[in-house]
């Protein structure tokens, strides 16, 4: 599965010397074509590390042959020898791999402000160049681990075509058209403006309604890659589905991974006179700490949704609405309705239905619970 499981590409994942636990810390992603054909989607913090600034301009003309990514520091915010390091990472990828820089996206994650051994990441970089294979997908997933507990990988066979993916993220994950580290492939016949289109659809439903705890990181990249190795023309909406189904595979191993995170919480929001209403509303109850640490403590105290969905602009009546806790109606007309004790919060998944009764639109937005876990890593993460 992963980033190789489609015609045409060849990755690798090898150790650094990045991170102080010597684990795999450098990946690779090539492109071997006969297509470069590629879209990404960044960071809308305006705080951007030096390789989304890189790869933003290298990927604006629609044309990537490889991926390079590092684990174990997240080049932001380290001067003029931050942006050289990854300048230097292109330019030698470009030397292996046969293209110039510009068609090398490069990505970066970890602790930000501490500057990057340029000499490792290029060592890296040569040793994944020599390693890379078409089996690869696999160790590149786990090189761009950082506080994941697992690597995360996603596959989705179309009609004579095949799309994967790779993703990291454990933290940090609020939306900004990206939301985390994710490299896509497919073996399709696609142009640039195609996998834009499909990328686009996809991370506005999957990735950017994956919001963990608020915080927008300054490395996040998503890109798609086509090698037309398959020589599969698909129908756009087959493209876009296949695309979509990989992302939200990936976005729901996301909050599954999420920092401590006991629960996995779907707020879905319908009876929206908008997709914009529902979305703030959702957004509203997922960042909303009291409602997190409820859910922690399983405790169904629905008021905290009340409050939530009142301090949005969204349409609606306060005295219509309605809010179910794991299929359990707790408050319908704005008044009390089903015994909240009733609501079991023990399982893993839970599910939060909110409706507004002011339309037909309807979104879902996916948190996690705030619990002491979280707490201890995060307080912790930079000792």
């Amino acid at each position: 599965m992963s980033v190789t499981a489609a015609a045409g590409f060849r990755a690798a994942g090898v150790t650094a010397g990045l991170k102080a636990s010597g684990r795999p810390d450098v990946a690779l992603v090539v492109n071997d074509g006969p297509l470069d054909a590629a879209a990404a989607v960044y960071t809308g913090n305006r705080c951007k590390a030096h390789p989304v600034l890189w790869s933003e301009r290298a990927s604006a003309d629609g044309r990537v042959r490889a991926v390079v990514l590092n684990s174990g520091g997240a080049n932001c915010f380290t001067g003029p020898e931050g942006f050289q390091t990854t300048h230097a990472t292109a330019e030698l990828v470009g030397e292996l791999v046969g293209c110039g820089a510009a068609d090398v996206v490069v990505c970066s994650t970890g602790l930000i402000g501490v500057p990057l051994d340029r000499e490792r990441v290029l060592a890296g970089t040569h040793a994944a160049h020599a390693q890379l294979d078409a089996d690869g997908g696999s160790q590149a997933a786990t090189a761009i681990m950082t506080t994941d507990t697992v690597s995360k990988q996603a596959l989705v066979h179309g009609d004579g075509f095949v799309v994967g993916g790779m993703a990291k993220g454990a933290g940090m994950l609020a939306p900004g058209l990206a939301t985390m580290l994710v490299v896509l492939t497919t073996d399709a016949v696609a142009s640039a403006q195609d996998l834009d289109r499909a990328l686009r659809a996809a991370t506005r439903t999957t990735f950017d309604r994956v919001d963990s705890d608020g915080c927008t990181s300054t490395n996040d990249t998503v890109v798609l890659l086509a090698s037309g190795a398959s020589g599969a023309t698909p129908e756009p909406a087959a493209l876009d589905e296949a695309v979509r189904a990989v992302c939200a595979q990936l976005a729901r191993m996301l909050v599954a991974d999420a920092e401590g995170a006991e629960h996995d919480i779907a707020v879905e929001v319908v009876g929206a006179a908008s997709e914009d209403d529902a979305v703030e509303v959702a957004r509203s109850i997922a960042r909303n700490n009291l409602f997190k640490t409820a859910v922690f403590g399983r405790d169904p105290n629905w008021g905290r949704v009340m409050a939530a969905v009142g301090t949005t602009g969204a349409a609606f009546e306060p005295a219509a609405l309605d809010v179910s806790l794991n299929g359990v109606a707790v408050c319908v007309g704005g008044a009390p309705h089903a015994d909240p004790a009733d609501v079991d919060l023990a399982p893993r998944e839970v599910h939060v239905l909110v409706d507004l009764h002011a339309g037909d639109a309807s979104a879902t937005v996916w948190t996690n619970d705030l619990t002491h876990a979280y707490v201890h890593e995060n307080s912790a993460y930079s000792t």
